[in-house]
């Protein structure tokens, strides 16, 4: 069973580096790249989820259901990044950070107004939950 989840991540990560950000600034685009059942924590799910930021592109200010914790890597670029009322931080390629249960991302950018960014996004979260990201309203 191991062995099958670990293909299947890597198959979605393989798909996944295949993408290329979109053009124009604006929203970041979003896409799950793997959704799996915790087969030893029911009611658990690991999802990924690829966030792609084209030159000057970001997500707005938002947060995540209250049963996930966020491991997040970048794969492409920079991002600047601030959870809750810590400060602004910027992460290069190869750089993680996580969002615990209840965070407020209240910034979500690409740090360059020239190069495109890249982000994986590995949730774990209650399996019947839907939404993954609320934005501000």
């Amino acid at each position: 069973m191991l062995r099958k989840m670990i293909s299947a991540a890597a198959f979605a990560l393989v798909l996944a580096a295949g993408t290329q950000a979109h053009a124009g600034g604006g929203k970041a685009k979003i896409s799950v790249v793997f959704d799996q059942k915790l087969p030893n924590v029911p009611g658990k799910s690991m999802r990924a989820v690829m966030v792609e930021y084209a030159p000057g592109g970001m997500s707005p200010g938002h947060t995540h259901p209250n049963s996930a914790f966020i491991y997040a890597t970048v794969l492409e670029g920079a991002i600047r990044s601030a959870v809750n009322d810590g400060p602004v931080k910027t992460y290069k390629a190869g750089e993680s950070f996580a969002e615990f249960p209840g965070d407020h991302h209240s910034v979500s950018a690409n740090a360059s107004d020239t190069k495109p960014a890249r982000l994986l996004a590995v949730f774990v979260l209650d399996t019947d939950e839907t939404e993954l990201t609320i934005d501000d309203k």
